[in-house]
């Protein structure tokens, strides 16, 4: 059986991200993931980038290869009634305020660099259970690679970061935001001068993301709403997403339209004994405010440094210990924040629909508020790089 310092479960873009802050740190890292090696890849959805995901990205090494959209000017409103509000990336003295990048495009970057790094990633092993002692967790593995690397790993720590491993288990919290989330590409006559929006309708809210020259499309409703939009020809749909957005930016056609519900979901705790939860498997949050990977990002970063602060057995209650309460205000703060968004801004009540203009009125009025939201949504919930 093969024995590891560090285990990762999950070769997506979290797993890669882990493994890749660990290079240098004389750990012996080693990473499974059920998929083929160019599955990752081939991931067609956008990630919405925030300036602090960019700095760790270039510390990671792989930014500069990345072909991503900057976002420099944020408009946010809602339909039919009063309130809206501008961030802009200069107010911040940043380039951006954040980036739109193909989630396999940054897969595809990690990988290389992880290749080159000589991490081994074992393609198509299925991580099937986890098996914990005092020193050590054995995984149990199958699929088509465990017929090259074994069936059974050893690791003074696993980290899980796919969702599978998180379903099931009694520490988890669910809520179900009965809502869809309609993704594809749309055209646009003219160009979109790096401005995104973000518009919030009695359906539920509806965001462009600057993307190449286009844009990309996150339009949340109710699943048998999107049954209906999803049944819609794309001209169709173009009207009915153009008279959402009005004369704000003309659309021009729509391409590529997929679905996938939208839950909240998230462990009290992402420690258990020698194992650490990121990303989807820690928690998957609505797509509202582009809060998820970022986040999962931050987490990363953290636990990186708090190994290599430790040194020794990286597996340690006190060192994963150090890292979950590090990390439990970011952590919490992100979570919270995205699902009052949904509770505030995606119902058609008309005290709240109210309210939100009142909202929306009152950031753009109070430069302080303003900010703070624009620094927590760059960095997080110290709201400081």
């Amino acid at each position: 059986m093969a024995q590891h310092d560090l285990l990762i479960v999950g070769a997506g873009p979290v797993g890669l991200s882990l493994a890749l802050a660990l290079k240098d740190s004389g750990l012996a890292i080693a990473l499974a993931d059920t998929r083929p090696r160019d599955a990752v890849a081939a991931d067609p959805r956008a990630l919405a980038l925030a300036h602090g995901s960019r700095l760790t990205l270039e510390r990671l090494g792989v930014w500069n290869d990345l072909p991503a959209t900057p976002i420099r000017h944020i408009h946010v409103s809602q339909q039919g009634g009063f309130g809206r509000t501008r961030l802009e990336a200069d107010d911040y003295g940043v380039p951006a305020l954040g980036y739109v990048v193909q989630a396999g495009a940054l897969a595809a970057a990690l990988r290389d660099a992880v290749e080159c790094a000589g991490i081994t990633v074992m393609d198509q092993t299925e991580v099937t259970s986890l098996n914990s002692n005092s020193d050590s967790v054995t995984a149990s593995l199958a699929g088509t690679g465990a017929t090259i690397h074994g069936t059974a790993a050893g690791a003074r720590l696993v980290a899980c970061a796919e969702g599978g491993l998180l379903a099931g288990t009694p520490d988890i919290v669910e809520r179900d935001y009965g809502q869809h989330a309609l993704i594809a590409n749309v055209g646009i006559a003219g160009k979109h001068r790096e401005t995104a929006f973000e518009r919030f309708t009695s359906e539920g809210p509806i965001a462009l993301l600057p993307h190449g020259d286009e844009y990309a499309l996150v339009h949340v409703a109710s699943p048998q709403r999107a049954t209906e939009l999803l049944a819609l020809p794309d001209a169709a749909y173009r009207e009915h997403l153009q008279r959402r957005f009005g004369s704000r930016v003309q659309l021009a056609r729509v391409t590529g339209r997929l679905r996938y519900p939208l839950v909240l979901r998230y462990r009290r705790d992402p420690v258990g004994p020698r194992t650490v939860w990121l990303g989807n498997a820690a928690q998957t949050l609505h797509p509202v405010a582009g809060q998820g990977f970022n986040l999962a990002l931050r987490d990363v970063w953290a636990l990186a440094r708090t190994l290599l602060d430790y040194r020794g057995d990286p597996g340690l209650a006190g060192t994963l210990a150090a890292w979950r309460d590090a990390r439990r205000l970011d952590r919490f703060g992100a979570i919270n924040f995205t699902d009052s968004l949904v509770r505030i801004f995606s119902n058609d009540f008309v005290p709240l629909h109210h309210a939100r203009g009142a909202a929306l009125f009152a950031l753009d009025m109070l430069p302080p508020l303003r900010h703070f939201i624009a620094r927590r949504m760059m960095f997080g919930a110290r709201a400081w790089p």
